[in-house]
């Protein structure tokens, strides 16, 4: 899977490799360092993930807030003169009251065998204050055209959600359009494979992490072990 190639109508949609805001929603730019505050970027394996898709932009200029009136997603903002083109306007609907949909109006061309999975974009899981959409799960097939809406879970009475003019508002990923895999237990020999390996990184853990141990400010204690592995891991990947 070398490329994904896209067109869309709304110009500020801006499809592009997700970047870790840093500062931003990933957090602010504290060094490892005892003392400073744990941020998301703190840790590799969530900053991976959050890198790993494609973040979509509110590309409209007015900031939308929803919320849930009577059982009902509302729509408050300032939507203007409806484009010049055949688009939905305003581009929200309710759809059963738990789920309200935002016409994107997106085409993503993935390669045979692969689809592409909307889900929330990453600042969800660092947001403190709840207002990031929710995007839910879908999984599209590459022969399918047109993206022509994505559905959001409404926010609970009381609460909710925000789309910002240049503010991501989901994220999509790339992946094999069938899950062509099997579930099932180790053998003893893999098990007492991955045991051994667990219990050697363990005992060399105080040498994986030289130099690079720090304690937050919320007491956490963080070290660079996985980030040795990965690195080491990753060289060998180039070398083979």
């Amino acid at each position: 899977m070398n490329s994904v190639r896209y067109r869309f109508y709304t110009p500020g949609l801006n499809p592009r490799r997700t970047k870790l805001e840093v500062p931003g929603w990933a957090g602010q730019r504290e060094p490892r360092r005892d003392g400073s505050r744990e941020h998301a970027w703190h840790c590799l394996p969530f900053s991976e993930s959050a890198r790993y898709g494609i973040e979509l932009f509110y590309p409209y200029e007015n900031e939308v807030r929803v919320r849930m009136v009577d059982g009902k997603p509302a729509f408050e903002g300032d939507f203007g003169p409806a484009p010049d083109s055949d688009v939905q306007w305003p581009p929200f609907r309710d759809f059963g009251g738990i789920y309200y949909t935002y016409q994107v109006l997106l085409d993503l061309k993935v390669e045979p065998g692969y689809a592409f999975r909307t889900e929330p974009h990453p600042r969800f899981y660092t947001d403190p204050t709840d207002t990031t959409p929710i995007a839910v799960p879908a999984l599209i097939r590459n022969w399918w055209p047109m993206m022509f809406f994505m559905v959001f879970k409404s926010p609970p009475e009381g609460r909710e959600h925000v789309f910002r003019p240049d503010e991501p508002f989901a994220q999509i990923l790339v992946l094999p359009e069938e899950a062509d895999f099997d579930l099932e237990p180790m053998s003893e020999e893999e098990a007492a494979e991955r045991e051994l390996q667990s219990r050697r990184i363990h005992a060399s853990r105080a040498t994986l992490s030289a130099d690079t141990q720090w304690t937050s400010a919320t007491n956490i204690v963080f070290d660079g072990t996985y980030r040795h592995i990965l690195g080491a891991a990753s060289e060998r990947a180039r070398k083979k």
